[in-house]
């Protein structure tokens, strides 16, 4: 997800942090401590999410702002505990065939959409059908491709009635994968397999726009949603485990200027804040008004080495894998975290994160692809070897980022580590959902990335590489690659999974489509007297 477990899903980013287990225990407030919302003791949590989210609709969003707000008014068959374990969220229970292929979920009884609408299994084979329908164009649809006869419906050469989703009565989903999935589960959980209100998407093609059309079937209900302004959630008394659910409002503000939401909430404006700017980080962190969250994530620069580069000059370096090594190499990621960042980051040697335990009991990630502070000789060596000594000979070559977050604070040193070697980068900005949009349609040379797991595997990041991943911004295609994953997708046996896994990343690493930064965290501003986040 774009931006956990341990480490806490990003999936579910603040889902895990604004989500059911966090809603049932903030809960807390006194007299002495009033929420910012009401200034009573009322349970209303008033937070600045940041960005305006792309979408609403958990079918195509692909960003962590909007999937903390869809988790929060949505739910699928599973969702997450307080200890990231899949537990029954609109499922009962579930039964698999002896051979781990098919699923058969069995709904709680009187289900409600927020509307008063019965959910039925009906809605979420719709659901499920539509984000693998091509005319869709999810982004997301790569995750619905464990289920047989996804891959032939989504690329036009199969039907939705191929696709191993049928409700077989209102209460009874059966679904049968293309090979075993150890994470289904877990998928199940994720926004993208959470259901839809046929009738409301049909009836209006701008549904998630709308807070009246915004029908949910989770712990929260829309009652209001001004763009660039502010989402308020309430309460949704049709919710089955409404009891569970404390606060009874939540307004998310969109105050995309991180200096301006970190003195609101200093001034008691917030109860909370989603991003705190990064030069305030160290002394929030040290005082207590900022707390650390963790995350299994990573922060990496994409190469476009597509051939829909737009600047012939640019994709003669930036498809020479020494000059990207060489970017690489250049930059001191240690420096970054030590003097800019100030959180508690990991620097990375890799690109899958630490925190993935394989099948031996150990971390996945037990290699060291690179030294994460950087090596400026090495640099310039593998900048002359690319044919570009001193950087000789080199195009201009821009460095494309989302202003929101602090990133410029962070690309900034990037430029300049890069100068060290005599490869001199323009840095460019662009408002969230255009660079989003910028980003997929490859029309940059370089820009910033993210990733936060959907799911404790290593396959949550290295699917994004594959060539027909709607995720792959780098443009990265490389066939061997794509049998690698394939195959893996396909084994049972969890030793050779991940032994094929390993292999994958070592291909990923050597051709490197990507510069793997670090291994991210979360920093919030959180009041002492909002209880249960985690």
């Amino acid at each position: 997800m774009k931006k956990s477990r341990v480490k806490q899903l990003c999936a579910v980013a603040l889902a895990a942090t604004l989500g059911l287990s966090v809603l049932a225990g903030c809960g807390s407030k006194t007299s002495d401590n009033k929420s910012a919302a009401t200034g009573t003791d009322k349970q209303e949590l008033m937070f600045n999410l940041g960005s305006d989210p792309k979408t609403l609709d958990p079918g195509l969003n692909q960003s962590v702002d909007g999937s903390i707000v869809i988790v929060n008014a949505f739910e699928g068959l599973y969702k997450l505990d307080d200890k990231n374990k899949a537990v029954p969220g609109q499922a009962e229970k579930y039964d698999v065939s002896a051979d781990g292929l098919t699923y058969t979920f069995h709904l709680k009884k009187d289900l409600k959409w927020s509307n008063g609408d019965p959910v039925k299994a009906s809605d979420f084979e719709y659901a499920w059908k539509r984000v693998i329908n091509p005319e869709t164009a999810s982004e997301y649809s790569f995750q619905m491709m464990y289920i047989k006869g996804a891959q032939e419906y989504n690329t036009g050469k199969g039907t939705a009635d191929q696709v191993g989703i049928k409700a077989t009565d209102d209460s009874t989903l059966v679904v049968t994968l293309a090979a075993p999935c150890a994470y289904f589960l877990d998928l199940t959980a994720t926004p993208t397999y959470m259901p839809l209100d046929q009738k409301i998407v049909e009836a209006n093609k701008d549904w998630a726009t709308d807070a009246k059309t915004l029908v949910s079937n989770g712990p929260f209900k829309f009652t209001d949603y001004k763009i660039k302004d502010q989402i308020v959630l309430e309460k949704n008394d049709n919710y089955e485990a409404k009891d569970d659910v404390k606060l009874s409002k939540v307004t998310m503000k969109l105050v995309t200027e991180p200096t301006s939401a970190w003195a609101s909430y200093k001034s008691g404006q917030f109860d909370m804040v989603y991003d705190v700017p990064t030069s305030e980080k160290a002394a929030a962190i040290a005082d207590k008004s900022a707390t650390v969250f963790p995350e299994l994530g990573n922060a990496y620069i994409d190469f476009n080495v597509s051939d829909k580069q737009v600047d012939p000059e640019a994709a003669k370096a930036l498809k020479n894998p020494k000059f990207r090594q060489a970017l690489s190499m250049a930059i001191d990621r240690q420096s970054i975290i030590d003097n800019v960042l100030k959180a508690k980051q990991v620097a990375a040697h890799s690109f899958v994160p630490e925190g993935i335990i394989g099948p031996d009991g150990k971390d996945f990630e037990n290699k060291k692809y690179f030294d994460p502070k950087g090596n400026v000789d090495e640099a310039k060596k593998l900048l002359a070897e690319a044919g570009y000594p001193d950087g000789k000979g080199l195009p201009q070559i821009t460095l494309l980022f989302n202003p929101e977050g602090g990133n410029a604070d962070v690309m900034q040193p990037i430029q300049d580590m890069w100068k060290k070697i005599g490869v001199n980068v323009e840095l460019q900005t662009q408002e969230w959902k255009v660079f989003q949009d910028t980003r997929t349609a490859k029309n940059y040379q370089i820009a910033r990335d993210a990733w936060g797991a959907d799911y404790a595997d290593p396959m949550t990041f290295l699917d994004l590489f594959v060539s027909t991943s709607p995720q792959n911004n780098a443009g990265y295609n490389n066939p061997v690659y794509d049998t690698l994953i394939s195959s893996a997708k396909k084994e049972a046996d969890a030793t050779k999974r991940y032994e094929m896994l390993h292999q994958a990343e070592d291909m990923l690493m050597a051709d490197m489509p990507i510069i793997s930064l670090w291994y991210s965290n979360r920093t919030h501003g959180v009041k002492d007297y909002v209880k249960g986040i985690r």
